[in-house]
């Protein structure tokens, strides 16, 4: 007999995905699991995931819960994944504009900051 889980709480993973908290303007940090946090931190810093299925993890996290497609750090872990699957260089822009939501999300104060991790 198979347990259902309430329909506002849904998980592939480990990482749950909240139904009702999907598709938001606004991220308050306190609301990223732990998980996401690290690799989003670890996209920012100097030595970023080397494991595309990892970076997948993250993108579709911010995907589901931030901008959608739009979402400065979906689209910078999905860069990331690209450049990490076919050795290609990746957007300079798209990583500045990564950082810069990063701060505006509250992750830092300034964007050196994030570059240090």
């Amino acid at each position: 007999m198979s347990q259902q889980q309430p329909t506002s709480d849904v998980s592939i993973d480990e990482i749950p995905v909240d139904i009702d908290n999907t598709q938001l303007e606004e991220i308050d940090p306190a609301d990223v699991p732990n998980e996401i946090e690290s690799i989003t931190r670890g996209l920012a810093g100097e030595h970023p995931p080397t494991n595309p299925l990892v970076v997948l993890k993250a993108a579709r996290w911010w995907y589901i819960h931030g901008k959608g497609g739009t979402d400065p750090a979906f689209r910078w872990a999905i860069e990331w994944a690209c450049h990490l699957a076919t050795d290609t260089p990746s957007d300079v822009e798209r990583f500045d504009e990564f950082l810069e939501y990063l701060v505006t999300v509250g992750f830092a104060n300034e964007k050196q900051s994030l570059r240090a991790v």
